[in-house]
């Protein structure tokens, strides 16, 4: 089971590190943080440059800690929320990712969740700091607040559709933000 767990984390965490360092770097394929800043905007978010570097420092942060199985509920817990609002942006084309539907991004998100709750094993930096096992309560919690983080950034950062305003506000000064 440790070796087991051991691969998942350094797959997973990994995966979700490389994917946070195309959004703000050229490397791994990335197009910079610019490319970042353009991606996040064609998805329908507002915050340009800080909204790219928080969430690819999320995603890099959250899948480090991950493989390395240091404070696994929380890295879980943030590596749901950054999926979770990528699930979003691919909701509306299906399931499916040959359709670039939503099946990658929850497949993530099942996986943190798991690796909350069963622990990172004993070939982790938690277990090595005396950590883990972590309380069934901490990780519930972080299975909650994951996915319920990332629906609210989404809903905190989405432009609203053409013509539509909030506070007042048209999309064309939200653009500005």
């Amino acid at each position: 089971m440790d070796s087991g767990l051991l691969v998942l984390r350094l797959v997973v965490g990994l995966l979700i590190a490389g994917h946070g360092v195309q959004k703000v770097s050229f490397r791994l394929g990335g197009n910079g943080l610019a490319g970042g800043t353009e991606e996040f905007r064609r998805d329908g978010f507002r915050g340009g440059t800080l909204t790219a570097l928080v969430a690819g420092g999320s995603q890099i942060g959250a899948g480090l800690f991950l493989a390395a199985g240091l404070l696994t509920p929380m890295a879980a817990m943030a590596a749901m929320g950054v999926m979770t609002v990528a699930g979003t942006v691919k909701w509306h084309k299906g399931l499916w990712v040959q359709n670039d539907g939503y099946e990658y991004p929850l497949v993530l998100v099942v996986v943190a969740a798991v690796l909350a709750l069963t622990g990172p094993g004993h070939w982790s930096l938690d277990d090595t700091l005396g950590l883990a096992p972590w309380p069934l309560w901490v990780s519930l919690a972080a299975i909650i607040l994951g996915p319920t983080s990332g629906l609210i950034t989404r809903a905190a950062l989405r432009h609203p559709a053409a013509g539509d305003t909030t506070n007042g506000r048209t999309q064309r000064a939200q653009a500005a933000d």
